[in-house]
């Protein structure tokens, strides 16, 4: 069985998308896929068939090979809670906490789970793409990696490493990566990908000859920049705002421990739409005709950051001019009258005020919802499909009013008197292109009748034409059969 692993010079040089779209051309070719990524670090996560959650880049791997997600795909997912802790996910469950500064060793542990899924999944194919996490070159974390070069090596996989020239200076990362590595873990790189390449691809002729000759590394292809990409889903970082004028102004506040970020995707796909992402220090648009509260990893500190920012002020004003406000998961927790932690889930045992904005009330626990749901909004039934992923439960006092019932599992979410205000737990609700009409037609806009799973599978297939024509996929399957 093969296998071949994708690392990077660094984080966000494009690792994920591209090993999505390098799914896709092997899929094309009837070669039976899977991807796998060891270890993950991210608070975007997406549930799988056999009732897990893995990070959202092996989700959308597995689409590019055509087959649902599981937990085999990211054994071990960190999800952090804060800058010094993060909840462990083994096999798609909560395992417990892992502290930073145990990071060096408190990963060996799962090192078995790892080489367990691994096999499972070599077994299932022809061939595994394995995505590493951040870089080898971070050889200060190299004791204890089970990401890197720490699973490459025992698993006997050969590496390709990834660059960006886009942030510059991709020679002396790719070449400098060589010169830090260790020599047996530099000799289990086979060759080389620069990535998000603009203009004439004869003007790297040169450098791309540099590498090779200083690296000794196979040049593997130069990856121009492809807008498609825009349209697939981000892993860690939060996508820049794309500017046009647009009916519809959303404003959405980047909280610390934002999660599933990749809910706006389908709302910022549509050209009516224009997606505010509002950071620190910037307040909430006045323009805005619908504020988004996202999910998010620690409820009550990014409540209490949402309040030292003064945007509950901005909502209120929001609110008093009109606005329509949304709490998804984290958010929608924040929006009840009060969220409890009796169990010291985020720090000591206590209880916060919420900004009071439905008749709801969160109780924080350690049981973990993960599932994907169907059902219809009330009470005009327009139906949806999302997933939640989420702690605690949120009671609804008999003011309350449910904003969806779930198939088979009764109602969730509140919604105000007046429609204006809503929230409810369910991930990735505006995917349904049904649903997604039904938010914009309150907010004067048409929607373009789109489902985002369709425009999601299209960028796939337009990413991976692009590839089988700069990359040397014949090349690939060659080093992937090296060893």
């Amino acid at each position: 069985m093969r296998a071949i692993m994708l690392q990077g010079t660094g984080s966000d040089v494009g690792k994920s998308v591209l090993a999505a779209g390098l799914c896709r051309v092997f899929a094309n070719r009837g070669l039976r896929v899977r991807p796998f990524k060891p270890q993950n670090m991210s608070n975007n996560a997406a549930p799988t068939i056999d009732g897990g959650e893995i990070g959202r880049a092996q989700a959308l791997q597995a689409i590019g090979c055509r087959v649902p997600p599981t937990i085999d795909m990211n054994p071990v997912l960190l999800k952090p809670n804060s800058d010094i802790d993060a909840q462990i996910i083994v096999h798609g469950q909560v395992f417990g906490r892992l502290q930073a500064k145990d990071f060096h060793t408190g990963r060996i542990p799962f090192f078995d789970q790892v080489m367990e899924s691994f096999e499972r999944l070599k077994a299932q194919s022809d061939l595994v793409v394995v995505e590493g996490a951040g870089s080898p070159a971070e050889i200060n974390f190299r004791r204890g990696d089970i990401a890197n070069m720490g699973f490459a090596q025992p698993a006997n996989v050969p590496v390709i490493l990834i660059g960006d020239i886009d942030r510059g200076g991709v020679i002396a990362s790719v070449v400098g990566t060589k010169m830090v590595l260790d020599p047996e873990d530099a000799a289990l790189i086979k060759g080389f990908i620069i990535n998000r390449f603009r203009g004439d691809l004869g003007l790297f002729d040169e450098g791309y000859k540099t590498i090779e000759r200083m690296t000794g590394w196979k040049g593997l292809g130069v990856v121009p920049w492809i807008a498609a990409a825009r349209s697939l889903p981000e892993e860690d970082a939060v996508a820049a705002d794309i500017k046009r004028k647009a009916i519809v102004v959303i404003a959405v506040p980047v909280l610390p421990r934002i999660s599933n970020h990749d809910d706006f995707d389908a709302l910022e796909a549509e050209e009516s739409v224009q997606i505010v992402r509002v950071y620190p220090g910037q307040a909430l648009p006045g323009n805005a005709n619908m504020v988004i509260l996202p999910g998010s990893k620690a409820t009550i500190s990014d409540l209490t950051f949402f309040r030292e920012q003064g945007w509950d002020l901005d909502l209120q004003a929001h609110i008093r001019r009109g606005g329509y406000v949304l709490g998804l998961c984290g958010g929608y927790q924040m929006m009840g009258t009060a969220i409890a932690d009796p169990l010291g889930l985020e720090g000591e045992p206590s209880e916060v005020e919420g900004l009071g904005l439905l008749p709801v009330h969160t109780i924080l626990t350690n049981d973990k919802r993960v599932t994907e749901v169907t059902g219809y909004s009330l009470p005009d039934r327009t139906p949806f499909r999302g997933y939640e992923i989420h702690c605690g439960r949120t009671e609804l006092t008999f003011e309350a009013t449910p904003l969806l019932q779930i198939s088979g599992s009764g109602a969730d979410g509140a919604i105000s008197s007046n429609g204006r205000i809503a929230g409810c737990y369910v991930h990735r609700i505006f995917d349904d292109a049904k649903q997604r009409a039904h938010w914009l037609a309150k907010l004067g806009a048409a929607s373009d009748g789109i489902d985002q799973s369709a425009r999601v599978d299209e960028a796939l297939n337009a990413f991976a034409n692009i590839l089988a024509e700069s990359v040397d996929i014949d090349g690939i399957l060659e080093i992937a059969s090296s060893i």
